[in-house]
C-alpha cells in the first residue's frame, strides 16, 4: 500500500530542520500520539546530516479487532528518519523506515523537507507499506498505513503547537 502525507510547518526550512532535530519536540511528537512508554535517539545536528530514531509502545485500539491478534494489546513501533545534509537553499531529503516489532509490517521511504515560502516548509512522507501476512496483508497494510498516517497528521498539530511557543510536554508541563 502506498502511503504519501504531507506536513505543513509555519517556519523556515532551518527552523523546520531545528524543529526536527530536536530531542524535547521528538519526545512531544511521540507522546501526541499515545505512547504509553517511549525512547527518543538524536545523532548529529540539524546544520548537517541527522537521524532521529523513535521506539514507542501504542495501544491497539486504532488496530481493526479481528487484525488485533497479529499484534496483541500493545504495538511497539521503531521509526528512524535520516535527514541528509541540507541544499544550499536549506531544503534536504532523507529516508524513513517504520517498523512495527512483532508484526510482519514495515513502511519504508523517502521524505522531503522543502520551502514553501519565506516562513512556511513542508515535510512530506512517501512510502510502502507492506504486510507479510497470509491472507490479511491487505487488511493489515491498510489498518498499518492509517496509524502512521494519523501519527503523521497528529505531528503537524504538535509542530504548529510548538512553533508557536507551547511547550507541553502531554502530562502538564511546559518546557522551553
Amino acid at each position: 500500500m502506498q502511503l504519501h502525507v504531507t506536513i505543513d510547518l509555519p517556519t523556515d526550512v532551518h527552523g523546520a530542520a531545528l524543529l526536527l532535530a530536536d530531542p524535547a519536540y521528538v519526545h512531544a511528537k511521540v507522546r501526541a500520539t499515545g505512547a504509553v512508554e517511549q525512547q527518543v535517539d538524536v545523532t548529529g545536528d540539524a546544520t548537517a546530516a541527522f537521524t532521529v530514531t523513535t521506539r514507542r509502545a501504542l495501544p491497539t485500539e486504532q488496530i481493526p479487532a479481528h487484525l488485533r491478534a497479529f499484534v496483541g494489546d500493545r504495538i511497539d513501533v521503531r521509526q528512524v528518519e535520516a535527514w541528509e545534509a541540507p541544499a544550499p537553499d536549506g531544503s534536504r531529503a532523507g529516508t524513513v523506515v517504520v517498523e512495527i516489532a512483532g508484526a510482519p509490517v514495515r513502511l519504508t521511504g523517502r521524505t522531503t523537507l522543502s520551502v514553501v515560502g519565506p516562513d512556511a516548509s513542508q515535510v512530506v512522507y512517501d512510502g510502502e507499506v507492506r504486510a507479510a501476512v497470509p491472507l490479511f496483508g491487505g487488511a493489515v497494510e491498510e489498518a498499518a498505513g492509517s496509524a502512521v498516517r494519523a501519527a503523521l497528521l497528529e505531528e503537524q498539530a504538535v509542530a504548529a503547537r510548538w512553533l508557536a511557543g507551547d511547550r507541553a510536554d502531554g502530562a502538564g508541563t511546559a518546557r522551553g
